[in-house]
């Protein structure tokens, strides 16, 4: 047994052996019991017997140091450059808490310093911790090292990385990777295990590093015992440094051979990656040495793409051997596997650092990597692929050389490698920091902001890390860990993973969510390369869940656990390749799944067998993920929460038939922004679970009606993500001063109120009386505003009232004691009186006839009824003449007139000014209503100034609609059942109307059907009767129904005459039917073919209509209507026997015309269409010369002229390619003539037949015009020119707008 000591000094002594001499873990218990014995050292009894049981405690530590040092194997070190420093060392470990080991590829730092650690006497009171960025590396390295040191892997040295261990209590060594350091250290804060500790790779700068390095340095200053040794193969050697306090650095030199490297000359920016890698490896291949090439690229996908082009070319004479993070870790091995063909490994940066690939000569080095960059603005983990920086080119030109002199080719120039950064930015500055706040506030050491990082992340980036732990609840506002951020803290998750498994226990789908979870924190088991994609998309269909990716891995679990139970270890290997499934992430998969099973039963969350249902599951799953919920708004493009647009990735079950709403596990920047992980969800779940986060505001309240109260709707939105608008609820209980208001406005003022009280009709029957009186004389200066309507029941309504009930409850008692509390009168509401004078210039109704016809007002710019209606019955429809109404009312005429002055042609207005001063000469010389108005105001001009207006100047378009009279059809019910300011077009509509129902039934025994032959006495001009009270006017019309004629009524004395013409020529046709028929079958006869070559298709319709005309000139003349059956037959006997030689003569024109009828049409069709617009003249003008319509109304005279006519379209045709020019302007002013008559001819109902007759008449002298233009040999039948067209046209213009006018 150990002196006990028995001074201060002596057990400071005593301290100062044990933390020397001891386990690490030892220690704080012997120190602790020390300190117990030296405080009780007075009590010499109870000391002894405690300091008994402590020193053989302490005795048997130091045998178990001593053991330790007797076990250490026979340090043998390699010929690498790092052994000649082995010395040097050793003794900067003894004599420093850090060293620093800069140490270049191929040194050999990685395998030989542990070794010089065990040298430098660590690893006897604890482990020497050797940390790896990746796992096969760990695993690797550890066997290296265990080979090296003449021992099993699992003796002297062990590794452990997640899921897989092999250690040994004795052993010296431990390799592992950083995140199991990092998990230790939720277990041990001060990392006992160890007593030195090795942090490889730290250039690499990974989130897990730069934590590992900051925590050390905190911890450095409580345990002086600890040893830190820092490597890398390219390090910022000063900033390591100084971050540890000045730590001494060693710089070793690397590679044991030489490598050249080749950079691109000059980079042609038509090559993309892929032809640059092939042409290199083809050059390689050919040109230099043997050795594997090594080739670094982006992508999985870059690396299939560029490995099916090199086997395509090199086919069976080269091994390609792809290595990414997604192959299985036996995949990745292979690397490491010898082949008797050449290599080619296809790499992403997995094989940057540690890994030491063999028979690698040459390295091919795209100069790119996909990096990951967390933005805190758009909330987005973006992996894009950038250029790598100057370290990692470096780094990559390691990996040749390691066995022979080696060449890196760099697929950029030289000056793009100068102009990179000198170093990649650590993870830490380019990840989401919430996970790791959580944990550093689990741990308890300290603030972030304070938190010794070797380079601090921007102060936004923490910022957003502690926001999401807030939005989540792991955290309150204060920055404190809350009850279920604590829980959270102690899952092996990222935070937002542990705050679902933890929301599940709540939901009752804690099983389902361990399994999801667990799954989406490994490598997807699902293998899916580009190589078998089809076949694993088969093999992977049974697992899918249609509306959830997140379902898909809860499938794929319970299947898999169901074929383990009944497969040997074997079956279930094939199981897994035959359905391309990684077995080693699988095995991954389980053991998460059962290690935080076991830490939710350390949490006593109950547990829950059966399977949630689908609501369970996903409201857990979007307890973490508020923030990544979004929208379908356009085919397949999402917006999520703050205003971020997306789409969703192509592997997911749900990119077919994309959901309205849907949540997502990651958000992924690559090419596009994509949703990873997908499920469809109801956004009501979303009231529950963010009610933290979401934002409500009432953008819309009104007065509802139906409920007697004012409603909101309720807008919600998540970081501005709308979420639906959910029930309509009572905004009186959430904003009452605010409803009150809306409920006198609406309810009160307005016409809203449904309640008992006859104040409100008395009320707005006084305001509509006064908005009618306003919309009349056509101002808005008379009614008060609606805020004078507005004060006056706010004075009188209580403050609390602010829905009907309480409002008819209040107005029941105050009616009781006034029973015109809210009553208003006239004078309340005008704001002043409108004299009977006023009043007089906009009358209720005009007289037409003695009827009566309503007036209508409204004083509305851009209604369509602004200005005043005219209500017409239908039986006035056709009597009131167009013109009565273009005077309006005597309030509108003087306003009228002026703007149709102003609309004048510029010349004649600035006769006229000042036009006001016109317009009052004029009015004081006019009765209205008498002509027309414009008439009247040309023959005032005229006779008054001398101004001479035509119709033609008037520009009715140009004045405001509200000048017009607007028209509004009535029926008998006075139903409006038409509306236009065009009484022409209402008529032309209801045109039939006229003959329904008169009251006088002799009118109705008047129309008549299938009438054959003249058998009543006579067809008076006018008849009239009575409809629906008025006495009117009708004008009897004989209409052609081809095999009979009818009697019907006319609405005006023109259009009657133009019909009856048409049905006595028919009566005449049906009467001469013995002559019509031989007519019909002799006309024409036998030029079937000739008639169809020259463009007649109808023979018998021709013939119809040579007859018709031959009747026409025979028997009626051109202008006669017979009136009686005496009168019928008197002409018919007269011209009956002259028909047959009329038709005959009319015919045998026609058919002498046929010859070159054909030759012009076939010389039409010949024309280019340079001569288009001759082609349409012409067609034009042989359409009008032979339709059916104009020859059955030409006279024989007409007909003779027709040779002029044909012959001079003959003339003008062969002239046409020599005087193009000349031809073309011919052609537009006949085009103006011809458009003129078109126009007019289709109104043709509506003029005299006398008018009719001065329109063809003024065809006839166009087709004469034609002649002098292109046939002047042909001379023409009278004199004409364009300046006779023009005056001829301005006589019948005249007439046209008189008859017009008047009808």
């Amino acid at each position: 047994m150990l002196d006990m000591p028995l001074s201060e000094d002596a057990f400071r002594k005593l301290k100062d052996q044990v933390s020397s001499s001891t386990m690490c873990t030892a220690q704080p218990r012997l120190i602790k019991q020390l300190l117990k014995i030296k405080a009780k050292a007075s009590s010499h009894s109870c000391m002894r017997e405690q300091w008994s049981d402590w020193s053989a405690d302490f005795t048997k530590e130091l045998n178990t140091i001593e053991q330790r040092r007797r076990k250490i194997p026979t340090l043998h070190y390699p010929k690498l450059p790092i052994s000649s420093h082995v010395p040097e060392i050793s003794d900067l470990v003894r004599a420093n808490p850090v060293t620093i080991v800069a140490g270049e590829t191929g040194s050999g730092k990685t395998t030989q310093i542990p070794k010089i650690c065990l040298q430098a006497g660590r690893g006897l009171s604890g482990l020497i911790g050797h940390t790896q960025p990746r796992r096969i590396a760990a695993k690797n390295v550890a066997d290296r090292i265990a080979k090296e040191l003449g021992s099993q892997l699992g003796d002297l040295v062990g590794y452990q990385i997640r899921f897989s261990e092999r250690k040994s209590p004795d052993g010296y060594i431990k390799v592992m990777t950083d995140g199991i350091l990092l998990s230790e250290i939720q277990r041990d804060k001060q990392l006992l295990a160890y007593d030195t500790l090795i942090i490889d790779e730290a250039h690499e700068r990974s989130l897990n590093i730069d934590f590992l390095l900051g925590y050390l340095k905190k911890l450095l200053k409580k345990r002086s015992n600890l040893k830190v040794v820092i490597t890398s193969a390219t390090i910022d050697v000063e900033k390591f440094s100084d971050h540890f306090d000045k730590a001494p650095v060693i710089e070793i030199g690397g590679r044991n051979y030489p490598v050249d490297i080749n950079y691109l000359v000059d980079k042609d920016p038509k090559l993309d990656v892929e032809k640059l890698v092939v042409e290199c490896v083809k050059n390689i291949v050919r040109d230099d040495g043997e050795g594997d090439i090594l080739v670094f690229l982006s992508g999985e996908k870059e690396i299939h793409d560029i490995s099916r082009l090199i086997r395509t070319i090199f086919r069976q004479t080269i091994d390609v051997v792809p290595v990414y993070g997604r192959l299985s870790l036996h995949e990745q091995k292979k690397i490491f596997f010898p082949s008797k063909l050449r290599r080619v490994v296809l790499a992403t940066n997995i094989a940057e650092t540690s890994l030491t690939v063999p028979r690698i000569a040459f390295v091919v080095d795209t100069g790119r990597a996909r990096i990951s960059r967390y933005s805190y603005r758009s909330k987005i983990q973006r992996l894009q692929v950038e250029p790598i920086s100057q370290a990692s080119a470096d780094q990559r030109a390691g990996r040749a050389g390691r066995e022979k002199p080696g060449i890196c080719y760099r697929l950029f120039t030289n000056h793009d490698f100068e102009c990179r950064p000198a170093y990649t930015d650590p993870e830490i500055l380019r990840t989401n920091l919430a996970t790791v706040i959580l944990r550093m506030l689990d741990l308890g050491v300290g603030e972030i902001r304070r938190f010794p990082f070797i380079d601090m992340p921007d102060r936004r980036m923490i910022n957003d890390g502690y926001r999401l732990l807030e939005e989540i609840q792991a955290i309150n506002a204060r920055g404190s860990l809350t009850k279920v951020g604590k829980a959270m803290a102690t899952l092996p998750l990222d935070a937002r993973l542990a705050r679902m498994l933890l929301e599940s226990a709540k939901t009752g789908a804690l099983n389902d969510l361990l399994i999801i979870t667990s799954g989406l924190s490994i490598q997807d088991p699902r293998l899916r390369s580009s190589e078998n994609e089809k076949h694993a998309d088969k093999a992977h269909e049974k697992w899918i869940h249609k509306e959830s990716d997140f379902l898909s891995w809860v499938n794929l679990w319970h299947d898999l656990e169901n074929a383990r139970l009944g497969m040997s270890k074997r079956q279930f290997s094939r199981y897994c390749k035959r359905n391309f499934l990684s077995e080693t992430r699988l095995r991954d998969w389980r053991n998460l799944y059962y290690q935080l099973r076991r830490s939710c039963r350390s949490l006593k969350l109950p547990e829950q067998p059966k399977r949630g249902n689908y609501k369970s599951i996903h409201t857990a799953i979007v307890s973490g993920l508020l923030d990544q919920v979004a929208v379908r708004k356009e085919n397949v493009e999402f917006l999520g929460t703050r205003n971020r647009r997306f789409f969703i990735f192509p592997g997911s079950v749900v990119v077919n038939k994309p959901p309205k709403w849907i949540v997502a596990a990651s958000l992924l920047d690559t090419e596009k922004p994509y949703l990873l992980n997908v499920a469809k969800i109801d956004p009501k779940w979303i009231s529950s679970l963010g009610a933290h986060l979401l934002k409500t505001t009432y953008p819309e309240y009104f007065y509802d009606r139906s409920t007697g109260r004012v409603m909101a709707k309720k807008n919600q939105t998540l970081f501005g993500l709308a979420m639906p608008q959910g029930a309509k609820i009572d905004f009186g209980k959430i904003m009452p001063e605010v409803a009150r208001e809306e409920f006198l406005r609406s309810a009160l003022v307005d016409i809203d109120y449904k309640g008992a009280g006859s104040f409100h009709k008395n009320n707005h029957d006084l305001v509509k009386e006064v908005l009618d009186l306003e919309d009349r004389v056509r101002t808005r200066d008379i009614m008060v505003d609606k805020n004078v309507l507005f004060n006056f029941y706010d004075s009188r309504v209580p403050k609390y009232v602010c829905n009907l009930i309480d409002f008819e409850n209040w107005r029941l008692k105050a009616e009781k004691e006034n029973p015109r509390v809210l009553q208003m009168n006239l004078d309340y509401l005008m704001l002043r009186s409108v004299s009977e004078r006023d009043l007089a210039q906009f009358p209720k109704t005009l007289d037409f006839d003695g009827c009566q016809i309503e007036l209508r007002y409204r004083f509305e710019p851009g209604h369509s009824e602004d200005g005043v209606s005219a209500l017409i019955p239908t039986a006035l429809l056709h009597q009131v003449p167009i013109s009565f109404f273009d005077w309006v009312v005597p309030g509108m005429i003087r306003d009228k007139c002026i703007a149709l002055l102003k609309s004048l042609p510029k010349d004649l207005r600035r006769k006229m000014v000042p036009i006001p001063d016109t317009i009052d000469k004029i009015l004081e010389q006019i009765p209205p209503y008498q002509n027309d108005l414009t008439s009247a105001l040309s023959d005032q001009l005229k006779k008054l100034f001398g101004i001479i207006v035509s119709q033609n100047d008037w520009q009715h378009q140009k004045i405001d609609d509200w000048y017009r009279m607007n028209f509004l059809l009535v029926d008998d019910s006075d139903q409006i059942i038409a509306s236009s300011r065009d009484l022409r077009q209402i008529r032309q509509e209801f045109k039939n109307w006229i003959n329904v129902d008169p009251d006088d039934d002799s009118i109705k025994n008047f129309t008549r059907l299938g009438i054959k032959q003249w058998d009543f006495p006579e067809l008076p001009e006018k008849v009239q009767f009575r409809s629906s009270g008025f006495l009117i006017t009708a004008w009897p019309a004989l209409r052609d129904c081809k095999d009979s004629v009818s009697i019907e009524m006319a609405d005006n004395i023109r259009e009657a005459e133009s019909i009856s013409r048409q049905g006595q020529s028919r009566l005449a046709f049906l009467k001469a039917k013995a002559i019509t028929k031989y007519l019909s079958k002799d006309l024409l006869k036998g030029h079937d073919l000739l008639l169809l070559a020259a463009g007649f298709n109808d023979r018998n319709g021709l013939a119809e209509a040579l007859i018709n005309a031959a009747i026409q000139e025979a028997i009626f003349g051109p202008k006669k209507v017979v009136r009686t059956q005496e009168e019928f037959e008197k002409s018919f006997d007269k011209g009956i026997n002259s028909v047959v030689s009329i038709a005959q003569t009319m015919s045998n024109c026609i058919e002498e015309l046929l010859p070159t009828l054909h030759k012009i049409r076939k010389s039409l069709t010949d024309l280019t269409l340079t001569f288009e617009y001759a082609k349409e003249d012409i067609d034009r003008q042989l359409d009008f010369l032979f339709s059916s319509e104009t020859i059955s109304v030409m006279t024989t005279t007409n007909v003779i002229e027709y040779r002029r006519y044909i012959g001079a379209i003959e003339i003008r045709l062969e002239k046409l390619k020599r005087n193009t020019a000349r031809d073309q302007e011919y052609s537009r002013q006949l085009r103006n003539y011809v458009d003129t008559y078109d126009s007019v001819m289709k109104k043709k109902d509506i003029v005299s037949i006398s008018l009719q007759n001065s329109l063809r008449n003024f065809h006839w002298q166009v087709e004469e015009y034609r002649v002098s233009l292109f046939a002047q040999q042909l001379r023409t039948r009278i004199p004409v020119s364009s300046k006779r067209l023009d005056e001829a046209w301005k006589i019948i213009d005249g007439r046209l707008c008189h008859e017009i006018a008047g009808s």
